[in-house]
């Protein structure tokens, strides 16, 4: 399949994906107090998924190596759209945590297949490229999302929940008619997949990657967990200007993931734009303990969304130029580690903002440094194994 029309169609398809993500995030923690959920029964109905994505993705990632792409995508979309449904028509608390369950266990399929697909259809040069659209498109998808949800939450909570598993089954007509499969049948991956274990990709120089991309993910997740309290205290923001915040950081992430990654990983090749964007991402962590003002918020936030936005696909291109087994296998494992993070992130975001308020920003700068040191480790040991 042509690259130049199956991208759009990725584009498309993973935008669409993260509308219905977005959509719900205003609203569930609301949805779930009607029904009498405390912070603590809230904290675990949001870790639960990511706890099913870290187990499950790299099962759907591997599994795509044997059997496609598009059938694996198709599960993960049709399992999105029966877990929003079923949170639509809960009543009752169990209900939520089993439809979230649900949820987390088969749209784990989602990312690690898109970046599969994206590994099939692009050659090396163009790699960084295909992963920044992808990437884009979920920026865009979390700009646009939440504020759909706050609108027609307005009119019944369950409302937004129905609009997400609409826009899903929409993505799978998409899938099933425009989406072309990128694997051949027969093809080496398919049959290398067969015998490989699930943890193949994790060995040699790319397991550094993946320690990488955990330490990226914890970093930020413990920022978007505290930083509604943060901005608060210093600067006396409110939810509205919270919102407009965190969607002013979305988009210019996604402008420069969908714009530049491709032309700087094309001219610098992926580990120099690895290098500069976890030095942007540090910068950006110290300048937010300068926050005074909206102004200020938005901007500070925006240089550590633009260093940050630059690094996952980046490392997802390096990494399916590096690995010997399937593209799916460390796409799918990849996405193990960025949930894993997300799991561990907001409560010791949590923890380190009890301690001192500027704590989780001050880490957030001392694990950038450390993923720097760690490129470093990856750079040397990839080195070492070249010249051998």
């Amino acid at each position: 399949m042509e690259t130049k029309r199956a991208l759009p169609i990725l584009f498309l398809v993973m935008f669409l994906v993260m509308i219905g993500f977005g959509i719900i995030i205003p609203v569930l923690p609301f949805y779930a107090e009607e029904m009498g959920a405390s912070p603590t029964q809230l904290g675990l109905l949001m870790a639960v998924y990511s706890l099913m994505q870290l187990i499950f993705a790299p099962f759907w990632g591997k599994l795509s190596d044997r059997i496609g792409r598009k059938p694996i995508m198709m599960i993960g979309i049709a399992g999105l759209s029966l877990s929003f449904f079923m949170q639509a028509i809960a009543t009752e608390l169990w209900m939520l945590f089993a439809a979230r369950i649900i949820g987390g266990m088969l749209s784990s399929a989602n990312m690690p297949t898109a970046m599969a697909y994206v590994a099939d259809i692009t050659t090396p040069e163009n790699r960084g490229k295909g992963m920044g659209i992808i990437g884009a498109a979920v920026g865009l998808g979390f700009v646009f999302g939440p504020g759909i949800g706050g609108i027609f939450s307005k009119s019944s909570m369950s409302t937004p929940f129905y609009l997400a598993g609409a826009s899903s089954l929409i993505t799978l007509v998409i899938i099933f008619y425009l989406l072309k499969e990128s694997l051949p049948k027969n093809s080496a991956e398919m049959n290398q997949s067969k015998t490989q274990s699930r943890w193949k990709a994790f060995t040699g120089p790319a397991s550094v990657l993946f320690l990488l991309q955990l330490l990226i993910s914890l970093s930020l997740s413990g920022l978007e967990a505290t930083f509604a309290y943060f901005a608060a205290k210093k600067a006396g923001l409110g939810a509205i200007q919270l919102g407009y915040i965190f969607m002013i950081m979305g988009f210019a992430g996604a402008m420069v993931q969908g714009g530049l990654v491709g032309r700087l990983t094309k001219k610098y090749g992926e580990g120099k734009v690895i290098q500069g964007g976890i030095i942007v991402s540090a910068v950006g962590f110290a300048l937010i303990l300068l926050v005074d003002s909206f102004t200020t918020a938005a901007i500070f936030l925006s240089i550590f969304g633009i260093g940050n936005g630059v690094i996952r696909p980046s490392v997802s291109s390096l990494l399916t130029k590096t690995t010997d087994s399937g593209h799916g296998s460390a796409t799918g494992l990849l996405s193990s580690f960025d949930s894993l993070g997300r799991i561990v992130g907001p409560p010791l975001g949590g923890w380190l903002f009890s301690l001192s308020i500027g704590l989780p920003y001050i880490s957030g700068a001392i694990i950038s440094v450390m993923a720097l040191v760690l490129y470093q480790f990856y750079r040397s040991k990839a080195l070492v194994l070249k010249t051998n």
